[in-house]
């Protein structure tokens, strides 16, 4: 079976061919036969009940600093192709939702992944709270108020934005941190998003575990560990990623979520735990497929075509 496959991603010229999933996933349909085809996301277009984008071919090769070949600029009508991978980094804006809508009106004659209602219905720091238990003592607000009464129940909190994704303005405040109001401020500016805050898990200086699932199934995990004096373990922010083993905890949530991430068409899906809890559940753009194969010779990649190509054939 060879499938025509579409990825609406960042630009493909600026991507680390050493840890980019998205790179492994394309590296490996290639290899598989593939054609590949690229375009971003605002180079999307809803016209007449047909979604058209702005894209081109693509050849990949694993080599730095020369990793690609791109044909000539074309305009395709996306329900010719066979599936497209959702792949492009948050923020999880309206910008993002309104791409959801578009590929939508595809799915799933072609096979978008992941499904882009259920990518919209399942923002990664809110579909976690459909899963009682599982989390730390969580707040989501933009209450100023209700977050100053959290930190005084719990000590030191961590706070992020609701839609942020790699790391991104998640700070630590302890208890008796003088610069809370001051950072709701500096929030309230730049958006009217509520935030979250949880409370501190110590267990993080032992590193944040990234499981990714396929079909929500736990194919593996890696252990990002924060680099020194830092609270963020994300790779993209100086996190350094070690081999894992899966625990039983860890087991205990999949087996809790993948029958629910199953339902929805939530194919590739990563997952983040710290300590005993779940704290994330990422749908838009999960990471960590290279580091998992370098680690362990679990190729994710591969096991989520194994399911694309099934599900193409009718399986």
């Amino acid at each position: 079976m060879t499938l025509k496959v579409a990825v609406q991603m960042d630009p493909v010229e600026g991507i680390n061919i050493q840890t980019d999933t998205t790179f492994l996933m394309m590296e490996l349909a290639q290899a598989r036969g593939h054609s590949l085809w690229v375009y971003q996301p605002e180079c999307l277009a809803f016209e007449d009940g047909k979604v058209f984008a702005r894209g081109r071919s693509v050849q990949l090769r694993r080599s730095v600093g020369d990793h690609h070949t791109l044909g000539p600029q074309e305009i395709r009508d996306l329900a010719e192709m066979d599936v497209v991978l959702m792949r492009q980094d948050p923020p999880f804006d309206m910008a993002y939702i309104t791409a959801t809508h578009f590929l939508e009106a595809i799915h799933p004659q072609t096979l978008v992944v992941n499904n882009p209602a259920e990518v919209r219905n399942a923002p990664e720091k809110l579909f976690v709270t459909s899963f009682p238990g599982l989390q730390p003592p969580t707040l989501i607000t933009s209450d100023v108020e209700a977050i100053h009464d959290f930190r005084a129940r719990h000590g030191d909190i961590v706070l992020k934005p609701l839609y942020g994704g790699g790391g991104s303005g998640v700070a630590r405040l302890k208890a008796d941190d003088p610069n809370l109001g001051a950072l709701m401020e500096l929030h309230a500016m730049i958006g009217r998003e509520p935030m979250i805050a949880q409370k501190f898990l110590p267990a993080v200086s032992a590193g944040d575990k990234r499981v990714l699932l396929v079909d929500g199934d736990p194919v593996g995990a890696i252990n990002r560990v924060p680099a020194d004096g830092q609270v963020r373990s994300n790779l993209r922010v100086g996190g350094r990623a070690e081999a894992v083993e899966l625990t039983a905890r860890d087991k205990e949530i999949c087996a809790i979520i993948g029958p629910e991430l199953k339902k929805r068409g939530l194919l590739f899906v990563g997952i983040d735990v710290i300590g005993d809890y779940l704290t994330e559940i990422n749908v838009t753009s999960p990471t960590g497929a290279q580091q998992l194969k370098t680690f362990t010779g679990i190729d994710a990649a591969a096991i989520l075509f194994d399911r694309i190509e099934a599900i193409r054939a009718g399986g």
